[in-house]
């Protein structure tokens, strides 16, 4: 009987420490993840008031393009500008290495720094910021509760999903008929979609996490986490900020 009790206590006291390793992992997993998608804002931030800086000048008369400006927004240059972070999001899935695939998402995020400049053409510099901390509290608030909700959001992951493109469809379709009354819609529906996502994404991510995965599976699985929950942001920023941002 004691024999019994003794292996009892044992069994629990190995389950305990397994768990609380598991949870310290988990931290670190996702720690991981949100320091990659700090990063990569902050690298994508920088970008765009520097390539800004380099393409716009103001004066008493209003803003003007600069040489640079124009051959960056006013040539097929701007084609190349705006697919090519869609080209390098595409090769790094089939990347194994983790510093390639660091590396990538640095190029990743300085190649949307430039391209999502042209922000700073459309709205007061003030109204950009403000929208940015509107965002930065929202997402955080739904991340926190996709990581700490237990139930679970799988089933509205695929609804989510369908609507990314139908948004998609929708932006093709305004491109043509530009109604302010479909943009404001459009608007609305990102918000909630991608507001959606950050919770999902974040409980995904979270469900990757695996204690006996290797330093290199962990790395890559946080880079990928990263990249997911830094477009989240970046969407949600934008849809946001065509709502609650002043247009020049």
């Amino acid at each position: 009987m004691s024999d019994m009790r003794f292996n009892s206590s044992r069994t629990s006291t190995f389950a305990g420490a397994r768990s609380t390793t598991m949870d310290q992992g988990l931290r670190q997993y996702m720690l991981g993840v949100y320091n990659y998608m700090t990063l990569s804002l902050g690298i994508t931030g920088l970008t765009a008031l520097g390539t800004n800086m380099m393409t716009v000048v103001t004066d008493e008369t209003g803003m003007h393009l600069t040489a640079a400006g124009h051959a960056l927004y006013g040539s097929p240059l701007m084609w190349v500008v705006a697919l090519a972070p869609l080209g390098v999001l595409f090769a790094m899935r089939s990347v194994s290495s983790v510093s390639t695939l660091r590396t990538l998402f640095m190029v990743f995020s300085v190649l949307m720094g430039i391209s999502l400049s042209t922000v700073l053409l459309r709205y007061t510099g003030q109204s950009v910021t403000r929208v940015f901390f509107i965002t930065a509290a929202s997402f955080a608030g739904l991340s926190l509760f996709g990581y700490t909700t237990s139930k679970s959001l799988s089933s509205m992951g695929s609804f989510l999903v369908m609507g990314v493109w139908g948004l998609l469809i929708a932006m093709v379709v305004n491109m043509f008929m530009a109604s302010s009354a479909l943009q404001f819609a459009i608007s609305i529906a990102g918000v909630a979609i991608f507001a959606g996502l950050t919770a999902w994404d974040t409980q995904s991510i979270k469900q990757m996490y695996y204690a006996g995965d290797d330093y290199g599976t962990t790395q890559i699985k946080s880079i990928h986490g990263a990249v997911s929950l830094y477009l989240d942001f970046l969407n949600l920023f934008q849809f946001l900020l065509s709502l609650m941002g002043d247009r020049r």
